[in-house]
């Protein structure tokens, strides 16, 4: 242990489902159609919520919404194409 707090992952400690997600995407990039989710399919792990108290001990919180994070990804990626 050098010090330093061991690597952890980063999560805000809010639940989005994958439809809500694909939603928020669809509104950033200005997407037009339809999504379509093939029920047929497995669901997978049906939360993926991190625990946040660690983060939350060290001091840290997000600071940037999802929508905005997105809007800023996407513009920034307008800009280098």
């Amino acid at each position: 242990n050098d010090g330093h707090p061991p690597l952890l992952n980063l999560g805000s400690g809010i639940d989005f489902s994958v439809a809500e997600l694909a939603n928020l995407i669809k509104d950033t990039v200005g997407f037009e159609g339809r999504i379509v989710f093939d029920a047929s399919k497995p669901d997978g792990t049906l939360r993926k919520l991190m625990d946040i108290e660690k983060l939350s001990k060290l001091g840290w919180g997000n600071s940037t919404k999802l929508s905005c994070g997105l809007d800023l990804t996407y513009k920034n990626f307008l800009v280098k194409t």
